[in-house]
């Protein structure tokens, strides 16, 4: 089950509305993929390799495996304290998957793009289709493992689920591997290095495009002489 914020927030409804000029706010880019498709791994190779994006820490109530860190991978909480922040309405969105409950700071996401910096937010099927429809200028990236046996030999590999966790994960791929149509890009993650250029150009071009670089392209006219 997904749960949107509702659409009558001030910050949510000035975000969600087209920008006369969209360089005066930073992008949200959602990545998503099948549990195991490796968005993690590829969105850290990002981060270390293209200056100026910033990632949304997430909630969850599933406990941190390891080499996680609180407050860098996830913010780990009881899920009476995660009820407590649906209740406050601190979440941009939240879902249960798998049987955990994930969660997006409405606040860190706000202010990031209020303050004109890019933000990567990384995000079940569920919560990037929630996303969409609260920040309809989103970019949406959907991470594809190059086969359902590369998907599962990750997974057993990882370790970090039991045997009924890890049924439950792959029976659900299929059905969000199907969800990569609803995406406005798709990158298969069939080698590392390839994989992660591929994503770190996808935030360049963005970042390029006619809409976005329009107050710089205005001030550089304003050094040519009249024509």
């Amino acid at each position: 089950m997904s749960s949107k914020t509702p659409l009558n927030l001030s910050e949510i409804e000035r975000l969600s509305e087209p920008a006369a000029d969209e360089v005066s706010r930073g992008i949200l880019f959602v990545v998503s993929s099948p549990s195991g498709g490796g968005k993690g791994t590829l969105i850290h190779r990002v981060l270390m390799n293209v200056p100026g994006v910033s990632y949304s820490v997430s909630y969850t109530t599933r406990a941190p495996r390891e080499g996680e860190a609180e407050g860098v991978d996830y913010f780990f909480i009881s899920p009476e304290r995660f009820e407590e922040l649906v209740a406050a309405d601190e979440f941009l969105e939240w879902a249960r998957v798998h049987g955990n409950l994930y969660g997006t700071s409405r606040e860190q996401v706000v202010r990031e793009i209020s303050d004109r910096r890019d933000i990567v937010l990384e995000v079940d099927v569920q919560g990037a289709a929630s996303v969409r429809k609260l920040l309809g200028d989103s970019v949406s990236i959907f991470i594809v493992p190059p086969s359902f046996e590369v998907l599962r030999q990750r997974l057993v590999a990882r370790g970090t689920d039991s045997p009924v966790e890890l049924e439950l994960r792959l029976r659900t791929a299929p059905l969000e591997l199907r969800q990569y149509v609803k995406f406005d890009y798709v990158i298969v993650n069939d080698d590392l290095e390839r994989s992660s250029a591929q994503l770190a150009a996808i935030i360049h071009a963005e970042r390029a495009r006619r809409k976005r670089q329009e107050q710089e392209v205005r001030r550089i006219a304003e050094t040519f002489p009249a024509g």
